[in-house]
C-alpha cells in the first residue's frame, strides 16, 4: 500500500492539465477546515468549491470496486471505513458553506474538467 500514489496520480494530473489550460487556477493538496489530517485534491478556497478524484478501488466505486478475498474481514472494515470518512468529510465542507464536487477516476478527465469549470463559472456569478 505505500507504493500507492495517493497524490498526483494519472487521472488527477489529466484533470489539472485541463483545468490550468482552460485559465482556472487552483490550490492542491488543502487540508479539510477542522481535519488536519484529511485534504482537498484540488481546491478553490476563495470559491469554496473542493475537487476530490477518488480511485475505484480505495473509495468504492459502484462500477470498479473490488474486495479483495485474502484477509476479507480486514479488507471490508478499511475500505467501509474509507466511504464513511468520504461521506463524512463532505458533510463537513457543506455544513462549512462549501461546494463538493466527487469524481471517479475512471470519469473521462474532460468531462471532468468541465463539470468544474462550470462550477467554478457559476459561483462567479453569484452575487456575494
Amino acid at each position: 500500500m505505500s507504493l500507492q500514489a495517493r497524490r498526483d496520480t494519472g487521472p488527477e494530473m489529466a484533470v489539472r492539465r485541463l483545468l490550468y489550460a482552460s485559465g482556472l487556477r487552483y490550490r492542491l493538496q488543502r487540508r479539510v477546515p477542522g481535519y488536519p489530517r484529511r485534504t482537498i485534491d484540488i481546491a478553490f478556497p476563495g470559491r469554496k468549491i473542493a475537487i476530490f478524484l477518488d480511485g475505484c478501488f480505495w473509495h468504492g466505486c459502484p462500477e470498479h470496486a473490488t474486495r479483495p478475498k485474502a484477509n476479507a474481514d480486514w479488507w471490508r472494515k478499511k475500505l467501509d471505513g474509507n466511504i464513511a470518512r468520504d461521506r463524512e468529510t463532505t458533510e463537513h465542507l457543506v455544513e462549512e458553506g462549501w461546494t463538493v464536487l466527487r469524481f471517479w477516476e475512471h470519469e473521462d478527465p474532460a468531462t471532468v474538467a468541465g463539470r468544474v469549470t462550470d462550477e467554478v463559472t457559476a459561483v462567479q456569478r453569484r452575487p456575494r
